[in-house]
């Protein structure tokens, strides 16, 4: 196991003890997603999007990503003019940065590159990316630290409210993870990576997720705090739930 992916002691979960672990999802992925970043810096635009309410700003990031991954589960190219006409219209000035950060989310949380592909009519392609690790290891990146956000346990409604915002919604498919309903209650519970269970004495019945055993053994809160900081510093209005 690499230095990168050892628990820390004082965070470790005193339930786990399951030894090595095969096929890591985890390991090492908080650093190599962290050293792309580097590639990606801040974007200048005339028309900062910081002087646009949340509220607009959030639905712009994610309208706009939703339209990419449909175009990425169609196989089909995108222009900036057909992104400005369909989903932009009425905000074109805020396009570079509002682009720029969903180009990272995208690459960050989906494993998906937006690729140029003819530059003098600003047209795009979405491919799988190649060298950052399995495309669902960001995402899972993602949940742990919504996990530790909302206080780990971390009540079922507020995980998926915060996904929903991205675009990521119970029985709803996603192009790259399939139904994540099933992918955040089963797959992964059933890898060790997430709990999910009912809160006690709640009636009706509440849910919660935790951190699973696996997820400790491959990473830890620490690391995945500083990589959410990192991607903060860089991608932040791609992340509408670390700013509410």
């Amino acid at each position: 196991m690499s230095e990168l992916s050892k628990p820390e002691e004082g965070l470790q979960d005193p339930g786990e003890g399951q030894g090595p672990v095969e096929v890591p999802l985890l390991e090492a992925e908080v650093g190599e997603s962290a050293s792309h970043l580097a590639f990606y810096p801040p974007a200048s635009s005339s028309a900062p999007v910081e002087t646009l309410p949340r509220e607009i700003l959030h639905r712009m990031i994610g309208k706009l990503m939703k339209f990419l991954l449909l175009k990425y589960r169609a196989k089909e190219l995108t222009s900036q003019a057909e992104m400005l006409n369909e989903v932009l219209r009425d905000n074109q000035e805020h396009f570079p940065a509002v682009f720029r950060d969903v180009s990272v989310c995208l690459q960050l949380l989906f494993g998906v590159d937006v690729e140029e592909v003819d530059p003098a009519e600003h047209t795009y392609i979405l491919m799988l990316s190649d060298g950052v690790g399995l495309p669902k290891a960001g995402f899972l990146v993602l949940v742990l630290s919504m996990i530790m956000q909302f206080g780990d346990p971390a009540p079922e409604e507020a995980v998926w409210g915060a996904l929903s915002r991205m675009g990521v919604c119970v029985g709803s498919e996603h192009c790259v993870f399939g139904e994540p309903r099933e992918l955040l209650t089963q797959v992964w519970v059933r890898e060790g990576y997430l709990r999910y269970e009912q809160v006690p004495d709640s009636h009706p019945a509440r849910y919660e997720f935790l951190w699973g055993p696996r997820a400790y053994v491959e990473t830890s809160k620490w690391q995945v705090m500083a990589f959410m900081l990192r991607v903060n510093q860089r991608a932040l209005r791609a992340f509408p739930f670390l700013s509410a």
